[in-house]
């Protein structure tokens, strides 16, 4: 195998495959991250020699010592992105080469060894050829891929691992939130933050979620869908969802979204989606936005949408946001145009019912 490059992949199939009737009936609504395909990818790394033994393998456990590092001190990175079912029958992935630069600057900032992009590209590829039926048809639907890489050797030492572990799973997906397209409601957290100023804001890593969990708990405490964080200085501007972009809408036609300032991860969806409007006559601004600001401008009119986005979620209308010192709706409450309008230009993309002019389709068969 390279270490710069591409890596042959060597396949040791699942011989306990599920059964087509069975997989079939599984996609029919298969949720979103409970259902699992038959096979994953590994690679391992160990520092001097690199990266090797690339593998196609049954999906399962691993064994870890109890003193692995992971465990302890959270060297731990990952990607989320999607396989889709083409019109023809075919499939592609969605801008695989953007999730590779982000998982090797994830690395970077977690002190962890940079995978080869074309290495990270080929996993992903090899996997979904070899699950290839796994993928759904359902409009809606997608396999959606997890890349992660985690620290393995085993030491209670305060230190970069030396050895890793790279893995790709995949499960067949529906809607990230119950109720599809209808608008989320929002809580403004105000006694946790999600990332301040020279962390790991714009890593994927599990660390970030593992901090917002507590505030996502507070929102659904008071009846809210999601919860959006502020920055951690003045408290002040809008930075984003638990694990969302979020975008808004003005009366007069233009968008705008938080600048990425090393706080907020560059989404790849939010990046698609920025290059779209503007493609389609809209004025995108990232600018900071402030949540007071929001409210102001949602209750006069000013501010007629709002949407997050991410690959799981794609594009979720905001209906309403709440919190101790806010509450408001944010124009009927519903989809709106612009969302809906940017919604579909990015699905039909990704589904293949639109030309692909970005050249973002990756397609496998």
């Amino acid at each position: 195998m390279s270490n710069t490059g591409s890596a042959s992949f060597l396949r040791e199939l699942n011989p306990n495959r599920v059964e087509a009737t069975k997989r079939e009936a599984l996609l029919e609504n298969p949720g979103f991250g409970r259902v699992f395909t038959d096979h994953m990818v590994t690679i391992r790394y160990s520092e001097g020699r690199g990266w090797y033994d690339a593998k196609v393998v049954a999906h399962g456990p691993f064994s870890f010592d109890p003193a692995t590092l992971v465990l302890h001190y959270a060297q731990e990175i990952f990607e989320g992105m999607k396989a889709y079912r083409l019109p023809d029958g075919g499939a592609a992935l969605f801008r695989p080469d953007a999730n590779a630069r982000r998982f090797r600057n994830s690395a970077e900032r977690l002190a962890m060894p940079a995978l080869p992009e074309p290495l990270f590209v080929d996993s992903v590829r090899e996997l979904v050829r070899v699950d290839r039926e796994w993928i759904p048809r359902t409009d809606g639907s997608a396999l959606y891929l997890r890349p992660f890489m985690i620290a393995t050797e085993a030491v209670l030492g305060m230190k970069p691992s030396p050895d890793y572990l790279y893995c790709v799973v995949a499960t067949p997906v529906g809607s990230y939130f119950k109720g599809g397209a209808s608008a989320v409601t929002l809580w403004v957290s105000e006694n946790f933050t999600r990332a301040a100023p020279g962390g790991t804001g714009d890593a994927k890593c599990g660390g970030n979620y593992a901090a917002s969990l507590a505030a996502q708990a507070e929102a659904i405490r008071e009846g809210c869908d999601q919860v959006v964080f502020l920055d951690a200085v003045e408290r002040r501007w809008v930075e984003e969802l638990g694990g969302m972009n979020v975008f808004f809408v003005f009366a007069d036609g233009s968008i705008q979204t938080p600048p990425l300032t090393g706080t907020i991860l560059p989404g790849i969806t939010r990046a698609s989606l920025i290059t779209l409007a503007r493609d389609l006559g809209l004025t995108v601004r990232e600018e900071p936005y402030a949540i007071d600001q929001w409210q102001a401008d949602a209750q006069r009119g000013k501010l007629v949408e709002a949407f997050a986005c991410g690959t799981a979620a794609v594009v979720t209308p905001i209906g309403k946001v709440k919190g101790r010192t806010h509450e408001f709706t944010i124009g009927d409450g519903n989809l709106g145009l612009v969302t809906a309008r940017l919604k579909s230009a990015l699905l039909d993309i990704q589904n293949g019912r639109a030309p692909d002019h970005y050249g973002w389709l990756d397609r496998l068969f």
